[in-house]
C-alpha cells in the first residue's frame, strides 16, 4: 500500500474495529485518514480468503462467462424444484423476507457508494466505465431509478426503516464501500478490484427476486440488479472495462493485478446475503420487538386489564418477562398459536383501523406478530394464508389507477445550455432554485462539476438536490 495510507490511525475515538461507528463515521463526512485505516485492517482480515479471480487480464472475460454459465445453471434447477413442489430456499414466512430488507439495509442504502471517489477523475477518458456505473448506480438523476431512493421507500413501504440496531456484522460492507468511497486516490486498484467483485451476478439475488415476488414484496430493486449487473452490456462487462482502461501501461500491471485481488477479497467479509436470511429467528425476532416496544409501553396501559393477575404495565415493566407474558397471554386465550391469527383477541387489538391500539405496530411488526401467532409453539409449519404475488397486486392496483397527466415541464437547470428536464419539474423547489443560481455564478466547468459532485456523494445523492445534480453533472461530463 502506498504510504499515505498508512497513516496515522485518527485520535478521534471512533473505534476502528467498529464497523457501525465507522460506517456513521464515514456517512457523515469523517476525517479520511479513518476510512484508509479501516481499509487497512479489513485488507489485512481479507488476505488470507480465498480468490478465484484470474491473475492475469486476458482470463478474466472467460471467467466473468463461466460464472455466468453457472449462475444461470443454478437458478434454472431451482427454478425446475419449485415447479415440482420444492418450498422456497430462502424465506420461509413474509416477516422473513421483510427482515431481510432491514438486514442488508447498511449495505444497500450506500449502494454504489464505493465509486464516488473517481467523479473527480471526469476528465480522464479512462475513468470513464467507473464513472458511468456510478451514475447508473444512481440512476442519472432519475428519483425512481436511483437504487437508494428505490430502497429506502421499499423499506417505509413495510415499516422497516428501524435497521440501525443491527448487530455489528451487518455494517461491515457499508463501511468498506464509504471506506473506498473517501479513499479512492490510495486505493484505486483495490477499488478497483472490489467494484469487479460486487458487480457479478450472484445466484441468491436471482432466488430473492423470485421469493419476494412470490410473497407480494416488490423485487423492483433486486430485478434492476439482474439487468444491470448483466455480463453482456451491464455493470459485470462495464466493471472488467475499467479495469482494463484503469490497468498501468507503463508502471507495474502485475502489482496493481494483486491489489486488484485483495480489494476483490474484501467482497468476502462481514454477512452475506444468505447467512443475513439464516440469522432470522421468528420467536427471538418477535421477543426482541415487543421488548423494544415494552420500555415506551409500560406505563401507558389501564390496570382494569390483566393478565394472570398482572396489570399490563407490570409485565412490560422487565423486558425480561415477554417470554413469560406471551405464554401467560397464550394460557388465558389471548392469543392461539397454530391458528389463523384472526383467532386470537390479541390480533384483533392491534391489526385494523379500529384496533385499540392501531397504529402502535409497523407494518413489519404486525407481521412478524402474525407470522408468529400462527407458527405452532415448538416449531412445525405455519398456518399461513396464501399471499397474492407482487405482480398480481401490481396489476390489480393498475385498473384502479387513471393515466397520469401530462404537463409541460418548465425550463431547465442551466438556461439555454439544457433541455427542459422532465424529472426536475417534479421536485423543483427553494433550495433547487438556489443550485441553480450557483451554478449560473460558477466561473468556469471545473467549478460548476466541483459544486455538483459534492451533492452526489453517498449521503447526498438520493435527496432532490443530488438527484438534480446527478442530471446536470451527466450532461456536463458527456
Amino acid at each position: 500500500m502506498p504510504d499515505t495510507a498508512l497513516a496515522q490511525r485518527p485520535a478521534s475515538g471512533t473505534d476502528l474495529g467498529d464497523a457501525k461507528a465507522v460506517y456513521h463515521a464515514l456517512y457523515e463526512g469523517a476525517d479520511p485518514a479513518v476510512a484508509a485505516s479501516y481499509l487497512e485492517d479489513r485488507l489485512a482480515e481479507a488476505a488470507t480468503l480465498p480468490c478465484d479471480l484470474p491473475a492475469t487480464l486476458d482470463e478474466m472475460g472467460q471467467w466473468i462467462a463461466r460464472h455466468t454459465d453457472a449462475v444461470g445453471t443454478e437458478y434454472r434447477a431451482y427454478l425446475a424444484a419449485r415447479k415440482s413442489g420444492a418450498p422456497r430456499r430462502y424465506f420461509k414466512t413474509r416477516s422473513q423476507a421483510l427482515y431481510f430488507l432491514k438486514a442488508v439495509a447498511p449495505t444497500k442504502l450506500v449502494d454504489g457508494a464505493w465509486l464516488y471517489g473517481v467523479l473527480d477523475r471526469w476528465q480522464d477518458p479512462d475513468y470513464q466505465a467507473l464513472i458511468r456505473i456510478y451514475l447508473e448506480e444512481l440512476g442519472n438523476g432519475v428519483p425512481d431509478k436511483n437504487h437508494v431512493t428505490i430502497y429506502r421507500k421499499l423499506l417505509e413501504q413495510h415499516g422497516c426503516e428501524h435497521w440501525q440496531g443491527l448487530p455489528e456484522p451487518h455494517f461491515v460492507q457499508g463501511a468498506i464501500q464509504l471506506a473506498l468511497a473517501a479513499s479512492a486516490d490510495d486505493f484505486l486498484p483495490e477499488l478497483v478490484g472490489y467494484n469487479l467483485g460486487y458487480e457479478q451476478l450472484p445466484l441468491h439475488l436471482l432466488i430473492t427476486s423470485y421469493e419476494l415476488n412470490e410473497l407480494g414484496i416488490d423485487p423492483y430493486y433486486f430485478t434492476l440488479h439482474v439487468t444491470v449487473d448483466n455480463a453482456d452490456t451491464g455493470h459485470a462487462h462495464t466493471a472488467l472495462e475499467g479495469l482494463k482502461r484503469v490497468l498501468p501501461r507503463v508502471g507495474d500491471s502485475a502489482a496493481f493485478l494483486r491489489r486488484v485481488a485483495d480489494g476483490f477479497r474484501l467482497n468476502d467479509l462481514g454477512i452475506g446475503t444468505v447467512e443475513a436470511i439464516a440469522s432470522f429467528d421468528l420467536e427471538r425476532e418477535t421477543v426482541a420487538m415487543l421488548a423494544a416496544k415494552a420500555a415506551v409501553g409500560k406505563n401507558m396501559h389501564s390496570d382494569y386489564c390483566r393478565v394472570a393477575g398482572r396489570t399490563i404495565n407490570d409485565w412490560l415493566a422487565d423486558p425480561a418477562q415477554i417470554p413469560q407474558f406471551l405464554e401467560k397471554l397464550e394460557q388465558q386465550g389471548w392469543i392461539r398459536r397454530g391458528e389463523p391469527a384472526e383467532n386470537s383477541r390479541f390480533w384483533k387489538l392491534i391489526h385494523g383501523e379500529r384496533a385499540e391500539m392501531f397504529g402502535v405496530f409497523s407494518a413489519y411488526e404486525q407481521q412478524l406478530l402474525e407470522d408468529w401467532i400462527v407458527t405452532p409453539r415448538g416449531g412445525g409449519e405455519p398456518q399461513i394464508a396464501r399471499v397474492p404475488s407482487h405482480r398480481a397486486l401490481r396489476r390489480s392496483l393498475d385498473t384502479l389507477e387513471s393515466p397520469p397527466s401530462r404537463n409541460n415541464a418548465p425550463r431547465g437547470v442551466i438556461r439555454h445550455t439544457f433541455p427542459a428536464d422532465e424529472h426536475a419539474w417534479q421536485t423543483i423547489g427553494c433550495e433547487l432554485r438556489l443550485l441553480e443560481a450557483q451554478l449560473a455564478a460558477t466561473a468556469s466547468k471545473d467549478e460548476a462539476m466541483a459544486l455538483l459532485i459534492g451533492l452526489m456523494a453517498p449521503n447526498q445523492h438520493h435527496t432532490s438536490a443530488g438527484l438534480m445534480a446527478t442530471r446536470v453533472f451527466t450532461r456536463l461530463a458527456q
